[in-house]
């Protein structure tokens, strides 16, 4: 069974101002097979935390570790971390004119493989999985996320999730933008995913309605860079009833 653990990860940005330090000493254990939901306020470091996981230059680790199967994933690459089997579902996609959904998925389904699919194969296999996710036909053959929906766009990084199939999924707030029947069809993506490989979820959210339909075996509320506390599922049913008040007048 692989394992993600993070210890004692400090994380900064450089701004305008200056040097703003975001985590402040996290501990995180995520073993595959579980969900875990985090949970907080606007500017607790949720999204910090999924991107410097990913890799993303911007974040500066000033101490403590991320590893992945005894690997130091922060000695990784980008293109290292996704191949090890990390994957991040971005809470804003971003456009890739010029390159069709069917060439992107097909060139990172190689790129993660090491080989590429068999065409017969690979081509039922998308069309299979967009019915799943009732996504178009059409919506192969247009550019990525280009004028895309929010829905639309979502439902394409649970399409990579399927496709890819990675030890572990970040879903950063996959649920901002979505009405109900969009936060329905994407969660069922996840816990088919869930189901069928065995991922492991990390799932980063405000709000607790994608939890009626993901259901989280370990919930962490985040604040100021820290993890305030850590429950089961009855923690996020506690929060839809009492919000972060009692986190922030803590904090204050």
């Amino acid at each position: 069974m692989s394992t993600l653990e993070i210890r004692d990860l400090k994380v900064s940005i450089e701004t305008d101002q200056g040097t703003k330090h975001i985590l402040k000493g996290v501990d995180l254990t995520i073993n595959q097979g579980e969900i875990h939901a985090v949970m907080g306020p606007n500017g607790s470091g949720k999204s910090t935390l999924a991107y410097t996981i990913a890799g993303h230059p911007r974040y500066h680790v000033e101490g403590g570790t991320i590893t992945f199967d005894g690997q130091n994933v922060l000695d990784m690459s980008v293109d290292e971390r996704a191949r090890a089997g990390l994957f991040l579902a971005m809470q804003y996609p971003v456009e890739i004119p010029g390159v069709t959904v069917t060439n992107f998925l097909r060139t990172a389904k190689t790129a993660i493989d090491g080989e590429e699919p068999s065409i017969r194969h690979w081509g039922k296999t998308v069309k299979d999985a967009m019915s799943n996710l009732r996504m178009d036909s059409s919506f192969a053959a247009r550019n990525v996320n280009e004028g895309f929906s929010g829905g639309e766009k979502k439902r394409h990084e649970i399409l990579q999730l399927e496709l890819l199939k990675p030890k572990f999924a970040i879903l950063d707030e996959t649920d901002s933008g979505l009405d109900v029947d969009a936060l329905k069809i994407v969660s069922e993506g996840v816990n088919r995913a869930h189901q069928e490989t065995g991922l492991g979820v990390l799932l980063i959210t405000h709000y607790t309605r994608i939890l009626r339909y993901i259901k989280p075996d370990f919930v962490h509320v985040f604040v100021d860079g820290k993890v305030a506390e850590e429950g089961g599922s009855e923690l996020a049913e506690r929060l839809e009833d009492e919000g972060y008040d009692r986190y922030l007048v803590a904090q204050a």
